[in-house]
């Protein structure tokens, strides 16, 4: 069991279960799932793009990326139907904790310029996504092996019911969000 998770076990969901005021530990929101995804507009003239940023995704997630393609065509875009156009991983269960313990203690200290996460990023479900402008923030990736520097979205899956018991699970998780 990962650290972050055996503190969830014994720490933070029994404060949580007092904080929120539910009966039961089994009412108390937990994490569902992590997806990290990257969108390359410029993989529609050169699909080769994809792999380097599979590769890297891979290091930094411990699982196999999956290339996305495009729904629709779009013709002011270049865009056909079916193009690769990004790349996309789904954790869950253990590499899911472990990449939040990583993504909260090694990567969000290393961005340039950070003052905490912003409120916005809630989608009324208790689910709260962000972005990241460069995937130089994971000690995963080797600095002198980075062609292009790239952004991320990453989408934090909870089970919480609203915006509020999401965002105090993930204060009590770790995530520096903004006063």
């Amino acid at each position: 069991m990962n650290r972050l998770h055996a503190k969830y076990k014994k720490e933070i969901a029994p404060a949580l279960k007092n904080q929120l005021g539910v009966k039961n530990v089994m009412q108390v929101p937990g994490l569902e799932k992590i997806t990290l995804s990257v969108c390359l507009s410029e993989a529609v003239q050169n699909p080769k793009i994809l792999n380097t940023v599979v590769d890297e995704l891979t290091a930094i997630t411990g699982q196999k990326a999956v290339i996305t393609k495009a729904k629709k065509a779009i013709s002011n875009f270049k865009l056909r139907a079916g193009i690769p156009l990004g790349v996309r991983v789904t954790l869950r269960r253990d590499r899911m904790w472990s990449f939040m313990d990583r993504l909260n203690t090694l990567a969000l200290p290393r961005v340039r310029d950070f003052r905490g996460l912003p409120n916005k990023g809630f989608d009324g479900r208790g689910n709260y996504n962000m972005g990241l402008k460069e995937q130089i923030v994971f000690p995963e990736i080797n600095y002198d092996k980075v062609d292009k520097v790239r952004g991320m979205n990453i989408t934090i899956c909870t089970t919480a019911k609203n915006d509020a018991e999401g965002r105090a699970l993930l204060e009590a998780l770790g995530m520096p969000f903004r006063k």
